[in-house]
């Protein structure tokens, strides 16, 4: 099943769309359902949420429960503590290797895990989802330090997802719904690359989630 297709559907205006050399993706979890559950997605981070965050000392799901915490600790609520867990979720429904930004490569994951979701959790949560890289590019064109801070991996990333914002882009970002919680985000999905910090487990923040998903994927 590809996903270039789906995902195109999904893009922001103020990003181009993405282009798959070799055709669609390789999706890593046998037969992917059209709509994830929370058991497909706890069995996901199961499988692979031990793999190395490209780039970054921590794992996919020390990554994911670092930022979902980050969220918690501000004080976010369930739809914006659930999207800052599933923002990278696009990465673990793909099979592109080890660093891809070292080949060139944006897996453009932001919009990788949204037809799977779509269904499962309303647009507050995709649209934290979607919009988190824009949110990067957004805060590169407006918070001075911000770039110089981005760990190298982002800072590879940043180039192949299209640079920093104009001033006209980045105020066209911001206008856009969701955009300010995708800059919350953003910057908890930064902060969220320290090896070893504590966190709740998994199933802390998929109670979390259950608690604004949608219809029989709650389960």
């Amino acid at each position: 099943m590809g996903l270039s297709a789906c995902a195109l559907t999904d893009q922001p205006a103020v990003s181009q769309p993405p282009v798959r050399k070799g055709g669609a993706y390789r999706l890593t979890i046998g037969k992917t359902p059209a709509v994830l559950t929370l058991q497909d997605i706890e069995s996901l981070f199961i499988r692979r949420g031990a793999e190395q965050y490209s780039g970054e000392p921590v794992t996919q799901l020390e990554h994911a429960l670092q930022c979902a915490a980050l969220a918690e600790a501000e004080g976010a609520d369930d739809e914006l503590v659930t999207a800052a867990l599933l923002h990278d979720l696009g990465h673990l429904l793909q099979d592109l290797g080890e660093t891809p930004t070292l080949r060139g490569v944006d897996d453009v994951h932001q919009y990788a895990a949204l037809p799977f979701l779509r269904g499962l959790f309303g647009e507050r949560v995709l649209g934290g989802i979607q919009l988190h890289v824009d949110a990067k590019r957004y805060l590169c064109a407006t918070r001075p330090g911000y770039h110089e801070a981005l760990s190298e991996d982002s800072k590879r990333s940043l180039k192949l997802q299209g640079g920093t914002f104009s001033d006209e882009q980045a105020q066209a970002f911001i206008a856009r719904a969701g955009a300010p919680d995708a800059v919350r985000l953003r910057i908890w999905d930064d902060l969220a690359k320290t090896a070893g910090a504590p966190t709740p487990p998994l199933s802390h923040f998929l109670t979390r989630a259950r608690r604004c998903a949608l219809g029989a994927g709650a389960a």
